[in-house]
Parts: C-alpha cells; structure tokens; sequence
C-alpha cells in the first residue's frame, strides 16, 4: 500500500482551488478533463489502467480498463464536510474480479474504487484514507483495513454479486467514516482519487464511473 499512498500524495501537490456549495460535483468526465488530468501509475505495476471518456442520458462517464494494471487519476479539492459530508457514486462493473481475496497482498484489486483522502502529516505515509470499493467478492458493509496499511480502510458500498453490469448510485457519509474508520474529526477533505486496479491478481477489469459528488444529505 506505500505505493498507492505515494500516488495519492502526488493528487495532493496538484493546485486545484476549494469548492463550497450545496452539491459539489468532482469530476465533468469530459474529453478536456481527462487531457488535464495526469494518470499516474502505481510503482511496480507491470502496465497502466487505460482511461477514456464517454457519454449516455445521464451525461459523461469514465470508462476504466485494467489488465494487469494499476493507475489512477485524481485532484486536490477541499470539500466542507461540515456542509456536504456525503459522497455520492454512480458507477457500473462490465467484468469484475470475482475469486479473489481483496482483503489479502494478492488479491488487493477493486475493479472500481473511489479514495477520499485526508493530510495529516509533511509525508505521504501519515496521510488517511477511506477506500469506497465496488467489490467482486464481499458483501455491502464489509470493511477491513489495507493488507499494506491500517491508514486506509477499504469499505464495500457495492457488490457485483448483485450488480453486474449494471449502473448503480451509493451513498456514504464520510465525515462519520472518518470517525468511525481512523477516530478522526475531520472538517474538510485534501482530496479524492479514482483507481480501476488488477496488479496483484493480474487479472482483467472494465468499470465505469459517473457523477460523483458531495451533498448536504
């Protein structure tokens, strides 16, 4: 896990301005976005997470493929927790990772994740971080932390064993995350990032993101 923590650290020196208001929207999923936005790999993965854009009813949609591969992108962007604590996912798992034990070094591969982050400390190891996960094996609510690291919590909000293939919305509070997770009160949030990865299990993944923000309730 030090090397995903070291990925997070670079979201964090990325100069993204604060965001307040009712609803604060992440990510536009737009072809100018994904130019803007450096996918960075995660140290000794064999190859990247491919990353491409497109659209449906519901607006743009991040497309994510893993083939023995772990990359993501994200930003540095102060949320109020205070005024909108609860994160807020659409997403959808085309081919998932089912066999695997996710809460194993071997088997640590999501086919669809979404980190929130807190700075705590100058170095990227005193960083916290709650990893919402689309599992392929575990069921909702099933949380543990890292095999690498109790500084990031993995936290299942969705199941392909219900779900394949199919769009679905979550919701979690993540002030109360963090408090429950690492005892934190935390106030504002550093920064969130995105990762479709198949690394350790070197096997293929196809996720999809859409509309991901923070609200009230």
């Amino acid at each position: 896990m030090k090397k995903i923590f070291i990925f997070l650290f670079f979201i964090l020196l990325l100069d993204i301005k604060p965001i307040y208001s009712d609803n604060v929207k992440v990510f536009e999923f737009s072809s100018a976005e994904l130019a803007e936005l450096e996918v960075r790999k995660v140290r000794g993965a064999k190859n990247k997470t491919s990353y491409s854009v497109g659209s449906n009813d519901n607006g743009g949609y991040l497309k994510a493929v893993a083939n023995n591969a772990a990359s993501g992108l994200g930003k540095k962007i102060t949320i109020n927790l205070n005024k909108t604590p609860f994160i807020n996912i659409t997403w959808k798992i085309e081919k998932d990772l089912s066999g695997i034990k996710e809460n194993t070094k071997k088997g640590h591969d999501f086919a669809a994740r979404v980190f929130v982050i807190k700075k705590i400390g100058a170095t990227p190891l005193s960083n916290r971080a709650i990893n919402y996960v689309f599992s392929s094996n575990n069921e909702i609510g099933f949380f543990s932390p890292s095999p690498y690291t109790k500084k990031s919590i993995d936290n299942v909000l969705a199941t392909t064993k219900d779900n394949l293939n199919k769009w679905i919305t979550v919701k979690a509070n993540v002030k109360e995350d963090f408090k429950r997770f690492h005892n934190l009160n935390v106030n504002e949030l550093d920064g969130l990032a995105i990762m479709s990865d198949t690394d350790n299990s070197e096997m293929k993944a196809v996720a999809y993101y859409q509309n991901i923000y923070f609200s009230a309730d």
